[in-house]
């Protein structure tokens, strides 16, 4: 028996108010960012506390996210998606209302559980009222708004901070939010499994102390120099444990919190390896990318977002022109022409100076948003082609979660390199300052060593070159990730064309 779809005016009307939540709460984890200088003095908090606003955000989201599924099966996804969104909407109130961190943490908390939802089951609705053939729209629409929003959430809130106040970062979802609530209530398309599975308590719990744990400790690795830490110490034996415990329930109990079979699908299985390598190579990028354009040439918060949108741009591009063509050959084609367009673009990145202009800037992140968007839109229609209907819920709060923790990782670990490279770029360049150097003589020949003021500016300038050095071999390290992947989408199966009344029809 065929599936019924609503018809595509109501499509239409069930479309625009998953899109307003979903790039709503995809903006909201990078708008924040930029405030958090005014916040911390708002606040009254030090620089290490305030980072607990993003910190208690992401820990929330990464908890809340897999039980979306679960929830979405047994009370009704648009039930859950209502839900969500007031909650998202009222915690973005308390958050704009907060005058003392305390308050500020707990509803950032509330803001992560209570989004944490929204995108992945937007995903999924969009796969359940769109047929076959508008499939690859319909991913279009949904890659667009997860993608676009944290690349645009720096130069919204860069704007709402330095033009009105830190937390119209926060009350600017209000209208928003409230539209989309109301949307989602009069046109809305419930969902809920027929026969609901109990709740696995003790999956939820070892994968809850997983993902915490390992949130945390990459979280605040930097801050305290990673193992030399108890604390970090403490946060990897959580991880490992409550990891080890997680996957010896998964194959030896049943109706478990992650259902197994969700991994039997190869596309699924290697699509959520590619996912949070994506989330390495594309969304880890942004923030150094951001610091480096303030920090080493000079550009205010948002002049930055600006030089940022033309990567927005790029990946609307990529998406307006995919859909088109996608069902006509091989999916993987465009998922490799993916990864090569982003490493070009990244490359570009690669070769900047302290001198760069803006021109270089611009095109560079536009490339790479047209590599990115090369990438997610035929990722996200591979992955979901050969899942089940019935475990798309589960299938969709999976698949955002490895993003997710791809953008964690990808962030931490570019960090973390980031600082070593810098390290020993800097220790290199010292080297040279020394009276019998030949090369400062040449270069630097009224330089006066015994000047306080002459020995500052020359230290300040080498640390702007060593973290110019770094940023650099980073960006080519990435090049070298990114490439590294082409490899694993030939494991994928790719979709063509349709034939009869298969799903999503594929080829090996």
């Amino acid at each position: 028996m065929s599936q019924a779809y609503p018809d595509p005016a109501r499509r239409l009307l069930i479309t625009i108010p998953l899109m307003i939540a979903m790039t709503m709460v995809a903006v909201d984890i990078t708008i924040a960012n930029v405030a958090l200088p005014h916040m911390q003095s708002s606040l009254l908090a030090s620089q290490e506390q305030v980072v607990w606003v993003l910190t208690s955000y992401l820990i929330a989201g990464a908890i809340a996210t897999p039980l979306s599924g679960w929830l979405a099966g047994r009370f009704g996804r648009n039930r859950i998606l209502l839900c969500s969104i007031g909650g998202f909407t009222i915690a973005s109130a308390l958050c704009g209302m907060s005058n003392d961190l305390e308050m500020m943490v707990l509803s950032r908390a509330l803001q992560g559980a209570s989004g944490a939802a929204l995108i992945p089951l937007s995903q999924a609705v969009l796969l359940d009222i769109n047929p076959p053939e508008n499939i690859a729209k319909a991913m279009a629409i949904f890659s667009l708004g997860s993608m676009a929003g944290p690349i645009i959430g720096p130069t919204l809130g860069g704007y709402l901070t330095d033009a009105i106040s830190w937390r119209w970062v926060f009350f600017i979802n209000l209208p928003f939010g409230v539209l989309s609530f109301l949307g989602m209530l009069i046109f809305n398309f419930e969902s809920r499994d027929e026969r609901p599975r109990r709740f696995d308590m003790f999956g939820f719990l070892a994968l809850s102390a997983a993902l915490a744990a390992f949130q945390l400790g990459l979280d605040r690795g930097e801050h305290l120099d990673w193992f030399d830490s108890t604390e970090i110490w403490i946060y990897a034996v959580v991880a490992a444990v409550a990891v080890y415990f997680t996957f010896v329930h998964l194959f030896t109990a049943r109706n478990t919190f992650v259902r197994p079979e969700l991994f039997k699908d190869r596309n699924f299985a290697i699509g959520s390896l590619f996912s949070i390598l994506t989330g390495i190579v594309v969304f880890g990028t942004i923030p150094l990318i951001v610091i480096m354009t303030q920090t080493l040439l000079g550009y205010t918060a948002f002049r930055t977002g600006l030089i940022g949108l033309p990567r927005a741009l790029g990946t609307m591009a990529a998406m307006i022109f995919l859909p088109r063509i996608i069902g006509k050959v091989d999916t993987r084609i465009f998922l490799i022409l993916g990864l090569v367009v982003s490493a070009i673009g990244m490359a570009l990145y690669a070769r900047l100076d302290l001198f760069a202009d803006e021109w270089s800037l611009i095109v560079a992140g536009f490339i790479q948003g047209v590599g990115g968007g090369l990438m997610f839109l035929p990722l996200s229609v591979m992955v979901f082609s050969t899942l089940p209907q019935h475990l798309r819920n589960e299938g969709a709060a999976m698949y955002s979660l490895t993003r997710n923790l791809g953008n964690a990782v990808g962030i931490s670990l570019l960090q973390r390199e980031l600082i070593h490279s810098s390290a020993q770029s800097r220790s290199h360049l010292v080297e040279g300052v020394r009276p019998d150097s030949q090369a400062l003589q040449y270069g630097m020949p009224d330089f006066d060593f015994g000047s306080a003021e002459a020995v500052a500016q020359m230290n300040a300038e080498i640390g702007r070159q060593s973290a110019m050095v770094g940023n650099v071999e980073i960006y080519w390290l990435v090049v070298l990730i990114t490439l590294a992947m082409i490899p694993l989408a030939l494991f994928m199966r790719g979709s063509v064309r349709r034939k009869g009344n298969d799903p999503m029809p594929i080829m090996e």
